[in-house]
């Protein structure tokens, strides 16, 4: 009997023993994975970084401009543009400007209605009269000149900025003048801070093909703040999607257009400044 008892004793000892070994393996096991699930959690993370602003050269002392967009013309020579949408990526791009405000395209598009041009901007008179009709200081037209959403993508904006008399002149220029007290809206070209002769202040064209090691650059330096740099695509990603590529277009081309607009406004500062003959 005592021989037995020592076998069942020794067994005992031995699933004790066991049992205890188990159970540190797994409570080690957990512990591993706790700890490597925190440092997961306070892993540093990636440093956020700010986008790219565009500031305007207007004089906001009075409040911000304001531009209505026109829905493009499509001028590429395929049918499946969506000119809607690329103007709504123009109207975000020129309401993300410092200093300006911009109409949603439907306003442009009912004023188009309400006034007979339905089939768009033919002339800067007709731009000066939706600007006039929506109390815009200014009126934003264009065409769409290449698209091919497969990638890599190409599009190509051109766009027009027409100012109504007197408006986005510089802080010096807005300053009422004697001479605008006796002009009609249609006096274009009397006096050119305050019309500016039929023709847009502003003009410019963009090509982009994102075949162009310089068309990358730019694309990789707008999407920093703006993509998530630990995806698969990072930066990428404004290539992999048509109406991702459309937005950093649409942000391109409002930027060289006020780089368009810094020049015009100090050529007039410069002028204004020039001394009398």
């Amino acid at each position: 009997m005592d021989a037995r008892l020592c076998i069942r004793q020794d067994a005992m000892t031995s699933a004790q023993t066991m049992l205890a070994s188990v159970l540190l393996a797994a409570m080690m096991l957990i512990s591993s994975i706790s700890t490597t699930g925190c440092a997961m959690l306070t892993k540093k993370r990636e440093p956020m970084l700010p986008p790219g602003t565009i500031v305007s050269p207007y004089d906001t002392t009075q409040g911000d401009v304001l531009w209505a967009v026109i829905p493009p013309m499509n001028e590429s020579g395929t049918s499946i543009v969506d000119q809607l949408a690329i103007g709504d990526a123009i109207v975000a791009a020129a309401q993300g400007v410092r200093g300006v405000r911009c109409l949603p395209i439907n306003r442009s598009i009912d004023a188009l209605r309400t006034l007979g041009l339905t089939s768009g901007i033919q002339s800067a008179s007709d731009a000066h009269r939706i600007a006039e009709y929506l109390g815009a200081d200014a009126v934003l037209a264009g065409s769409i000149t290449a698209y091919d959403p497969y990638d890599p993508p190409v599009l190509g904006l051109a766009l027009a900025l027409y100012a109504r008399p007197g408006a986005m002149a510089n802080a010096s220029q807005a300053k009422l003048d004697s001479r605008s007290l006796t002009m009609a809206f249609s006096d274009f070209g009397t006096f050119d801070s305050l019309s500016f002769a039929g023709r847009p202040v502003s003009v410019v064209s963009e090509h982009l093909d994102a075949r162009s090691h310089e068309v990358l650059m730019a694309v990789r330096n707008y999407a920093e703040g703006r993509s998530d740099q630990r995806s698969a695509l990072a930066w990428r990603i404004y290539t992999a999607s048509m109406e991702l590529y459309t937005q950093f277009v649409a942000y391109h081309t409002i930027g060289r257009l006020i780089d368009e607009e810094w020049l015009r406004m100090s050529q007039q500062q410069r002028q204004s400044q020039a001394p009398n003959p």
